[in-house]
């Protein structure tokens, strides 16, 4: 990580704090007049169906009290609105339009692409080269969105001398906390995202409700995450289908990654009808969503597989049978292979948050051995 020189670093903070009374100035214009922190009553909550690790509640419709995970807690004021007096020390102030936002957490970019909001995100933390969504290539290739570093090796002098009101990161920071410090310092707010951490996979897609929060969309929101749900309504509460799924990919080295029972994609699986293979020896929900195995072991548990499908996420993925061979020829053995029951899961499912519902009728269409067009998962020939 590239750091600033001190002194400049203090003199910036400066800058940006005054930039950011100024915003505070102009957006009030006078006409509101500043109100107590203790006198603002959150008494309406925002409705949520599945996510866990997000809350928003109002105080009239000027204040939004936003929490996060277990610590991060958010007053975002309405613009035209005066910031209130009293906040307490550990809540950070985030003041509407939040229209120029260094995105690092990449799950979010669809919740935004889809919100029609591209356009608040003046920084990625990805190149162009690396988004599979067209709207933010596209704000790449015009300039509108600019490189600004990975999570760790920001660019702090880009960041600073272009503005930005809010880092919107994800929780591989925490590995590189010095990051969250230099940015507090600098006087930017730093919002980290944890739908990761949503024990229900819908709850990840639930998170467009606080892209929409933040934005001022709630109802767009709401509305688009009631469409993604009706597309499942009538696969939800299903009789199972009886197969077995095993989903992985073959590590370099020969070993074997997979999911976690308790991960999203395992409790997809089940949502769409299947049984997920699992080889973890705990229901305990954590963060940590995949184990990895000796080849001896998952030929053991999924020899016998109805289905196989192969996780992208690595290599980019896979089209023929002889390519999956060729990582390891033991898989010939397997029930799923020949029977020709093999899929693989293209890469750009992982930057497109919000269509995990497509994820669990693809699931359900394969199970079920419908002949409908699938959006995720392509059969290896």
């Amino acid at each position: 990580m590239r750091r600033l020189p001190r002194a400049l670093l203090t003199l910036l903070a400066v800058l940006t704090l005054c930039a950011c009374g100024n915003k505070a100035q102009d957006g009030s214009n006078g006409e509101n007049a500043a109100v107590a922190w203790d006198a603002l009553s959150f008494d309406k909550t925002m409705p949520l169906d599945y996510a866990a690790q997000f809350s928003v509640s109002y105080a009239g419709d000027e204040y939004k009290c936003i929490t996060v995970g277990q610590d991060q807690e958010f007053l975002l004021v309405t613009e035209g609105a005066a910031v209130p007096s009293g906040v307490p020390e550990g809540v950070t102030v985030l003041q509407q339009p939040l229209d120029e936002i260094y995105l690092v957490a990449s799950a979010a970019m669809d919740s935004f692409a889809q919100l029609d909001a591209v356009d608040s995100i003046r920084f990625s933390g990805r190149k162009e080269s690396d988004w599979y969504i067209e709207q933010a290539k596209a704000a790449m290739s015009a300039g509108d969105m600019l490189y600004a570093g990975k999570y760790s090796e920001p660019d702090y002098e880009l960041i600073l001398s272009q503005g930005c009101d809010l880092v919107l990161e994800n929780t591989m920071i925490y590995h590189s906390s010095e990051v969250i410090e230099q940015f507090e310092t600098l006087g930017i707010p730093v919002l980290v995202e944890m739908s990761s951490y949503e024990s229900e996979p819908f709850g990840r897609m639930e998170w467009v409700k606080l892209y929409g929060a933040l934005l001022g969309k709630e109802d767009e929101a709401a509305v688009l995450f009631e469409e993604k749900m009706d597309s499942v309504s009538g696969i939800l509460g299903a009789a199972p289908t009886g197969k077995t799924v095993t989903f992985f990919y073959v590590m370099s080295n020969g070993a074997v990654n997979v999911r976690k029972s308790t991960d999203y994609v395992a409790k997809s699986i089940a949502m769409a009808g299947g049984e997920y293979v699992s080889f973890d020896n705990t229901e305990e929900e954590n963060a940590q969503s995949t184990v990895t195995i000796q080849m001896e072991a998952f030929y053991s548990g999924a020899h016998d597989a109805d289905v196989l499908i192969y996780n992208s996420i690595i290599d980019g993925g896979l089209t023929t049978i002889d390519e999956l061979l060729a990582l390891e020829p033991l898989l010939g053995d397997f029930k799923a292979v020949q029977n020709g029951n093999v899929w693989c899961l293209t890469k750009d499912f992982y930057q497109e948050s919000l269509e995990l519902s497509d994820l669990v009728v693809d699931l359900h269409t394969v199970l079920s051995g419908a002949d409908t067009p699938l959006r995720f998962l392509t059969k290896l020939q």
